[in-house]
């Protein structure tokens, strides 16, 4: 299997830390739902930094693990890989950086959405104004919150609450969102 580029792959966590004595590894998913993340039977690591927007990273530093297992154990995850045996192996990953291709991703229910689909999509109102690029997607607690903006310079216009009383349309093969808001909110 080839190496991909981290430009096609979505980092879903990072390793806090070994779990136990046999080599488990305590992930703090990026997700409070780490679906995706339990449900995968490959990840790749990178234990090189998170770079800027744009830098370039080098693609020999992912590695591919099977995943034997995964569960969900007091707010992380806990995952045993193939290959990791013991826990100075398991401490050797620590920070690593987790990441899975789009592809692999469980499908969703109807109006549902992973928060990576939605970045890129143009945000329209109810009255046709064009709003600007969904550049970036957040959870404050109680609901997601997506960020509005120009995707160039990655400048936010607006910060926009991801509920069902103003998303009134997600089109993602057109990547396009409705939303009952205003451009001057």
């Amino acid at each position: 299997m080839s190496t991909p580029s981290l430009n096609d792959l979505i980092e879903l966590g990072a390793i806090a830390d070994a779990q136990g004595l046999q080599g488990q590894v305590k992930v703090r998913p990026h997700s409070s739902d780490p679906v995706a993340l339990l449900s995968s039977k490959e990840i790749w690591l990178s234990l090189l930094p998170r770079r800027e927007a744009g830098a370039s990273t080098a693609q020999g530093s992912l590695r591919a693990y099977k995943v034997k297992q995964a569960k969900m154990h007091s707010g992380t995850v806990v995952i045993t890989l193939d290959g990791v045996t013991d826990r100075d192996q398991a401490l050797a990953l620590k920070g690593a950086r987790i990441f899975l291709g789009r592809d692999a991703f469980p499908n969703t229910d109807k109006d549902s959405y992973y928060w990576v689909d939605l970045i890129g999509c143009q945000a329209h109102n109810l009255q046709g104004e064009h709003l600007g690029e969904v550049v970036d997607v957040t959870e404050n607690g109680a609901h997601g919150v997506i960020a509005i903006g120009d995707p160039f310079s990655k400048a936010i216009k607006q910060l926009v609450p991801f509920v069902k009383e103003v998303v009134g349309n997600v089109d993602l093969s057109n990547k396009s969102i409705t939303l009952d808001w205003q451009a001057d909110w």
